[in-house]
């Protein structure tokens, strides 16, 4: 064993050309911490409220509306922001949201939706996109901050209690079942299940 250690110790302290494979290593190990560093530091940057609402097609439109809706002003002042109920918390499914999201660039470059006409003409195909990524995830980044087990449904309406204590506790429905248009206006609703 102490033969194999000097035998690495010695091929660490080997030069390539220039440097030893142990400073190459160690240089490398230390450029991954800053590139690391730097991807999480641009990530969180794009969750930003500054960060959405940077281009006026988000500003103008479904932002303009979430000022209008409990989830950006309330009796707690807890505000939600963009990336509260469209990007994951947990990292790994945070990077496929990201991902998925990039194809979006392509939308503000070829400008989609760079006039509320066009926004407006594209509503429902984008609510629905959204309802239908929220349901496929049990409505996880609503479940960020409304706990199921932490409900108290003696404090809500007959109806919420209802519906709470049946249907969501059973899974049959999930959040954005019942909850769509609670941050955005809603599009035209006629064929939409429960409307």
């Amino acid at each position: 064993m102490k033969e194999w250690l000097k035998k690495y110790w010695k091929t660490l302290n080997r030069p390539s050309v220039h440097f030893s494979l142990g400073f190459l290593t160690l240089g490398g190990f230390i450029a991954g911490i800053i590139f690391w560093g730097g991807f999480n530091t641009a990530m969180e940057y794009t969750n930003t409220q500054q960060f959405c609402t940077g281009c006026h097609e988000m500003r103008d439109n479904v932002y303009a509306e979430l000022k209008e809706t409990i989830h950006y002003s309330n009796r707690s002042g807890v505000r939600a922001k963009c990336s509260d109920c469209h990007v994951p918390h947990d990292w790994t499914y945070k990077m496929a949201r990201k991902m998925a999201a990039s194809k979006e660039v392509w939308g503000k470059i070829f400008g989609t939706i760079n006039t509320r006409e066009k926004f407006l003409e594209n509503r429902r195909r984008l609510a629905e996109h959204e309802w239908s990524r929220l349901k496929a995830n049990n409505s996880r980044e609503c479940r960020n901050c409304h706990e199921f087990d932490y409900m108290d449904f003696t404090r809500q309406s007959k109806r919420a209690s209802e519906m709470h204590s049946t249907a969501l506790a059973s899974g049959e429905k999930t959040c954005i079942d019942c909850h769509k248009g609670i941050a955005h206006e809603l599009p035209d609703m006629s064929g939409v299940e429960g409307w």
